[in-house]
């Protein structure tokens, strides 16, 4: 069973005076396991499709099926409970909480989960990631890298089924993403995870199975490769 399948999904934002569709049928399957780039000018529908994936939004019409759930069919609490049971994220802007410790972010959505007592898997992942110096300091008292990698070390605490991946390195200076991406892509075959990752940077897109490039609110092309 594939871990996402999206069918003719639309999406269009409606205000007093006019309407804007910012996505026009857009299908697609991902197995268990594999990795997807999305790729597109800005404007072009990816971060929309991202987040109507994740179930954060709600599409005009279309269908998406998560783990194998509908969730147009689901509220807004049965949604919230399946991400914290299937997803992962990693965003641009790290979305760390400031007043936590490394080891309190990455703890996060095991406490979300209600389950306590895994600091030492939280410990762990942070020093798969280069952090084992830096558990007990602050968002602030990190670089922009070190961010990130908490929260990648975040993403994986719970063991997700699927991650999504929102522009992971568009904050990051070209000596330091490039780090951030091979521990990516090494947490996610380690883990057997699904990848969907936007991203602007073709380089990066290079390193997931299939490409999908978006224009105009639509799939415009997709590519595979044999291997990352």
């Amino acid at each position: 069973m594939p871990i996402l399948e999206i069918r003719d999904l639309r999406k269009t934002y409606r205000s007093a005076s006019h309407e804007l569709t910012v996505l026009h049928g857009v299908s697609l399957t991902l197995d268990e396991g594999d990795t997807c780039a999305i790729i597109g000018p800005s404007g072009s529908g990816k971060t929309t499709l991202l987040g109507l994936c994740a179930g954060l939004d709600d599409a005009t019409s279309g269908s998406v099926k998560l783990g194998g759930q509908a969730l147009e069919k689901m509220s807004q609490d049965e949604r919230a409970a399946l991400r914290n049971q299937l997803v992962g994220f990693v965003f641009q802007s790290f979305q760390l909480i400031p007043t936590l410790t490394a080891v309190e972010n990455v703890l996060v959505p095991l406490e979300l989960q209600g389950m306590s007592g895994r600091e030492r898997d939280a410990e762990e992942l942070l020093a798969q990631v280069g952090l084992e110096k830096r558990l007990d300091h602050y968002p602030l008292q990190l670089s922009g890298g070190e961010q990130q990698r908490v929260a990648l070390a975040r993403a994986f605490i719970h063991r997700p089924r699927i991650l999504f991946a929102d522009e992971p390195t568009g904050n990051l200076d070209a000596d330091t993403s490039g780090p951030i991406v091979e521990m990516l892509l090494r947490l996610n075959r380690e883990a057997g995870t699904a990848l969907v990752l936007v991203t602007h940077d073709p380089a990066l897109a290079a390193r997931a199975r299939r490409v999908v490039r978006m224009g105009g609110g639509t799939i415009i092309g997709e590519e595979e490769h044999a291997s990352r």
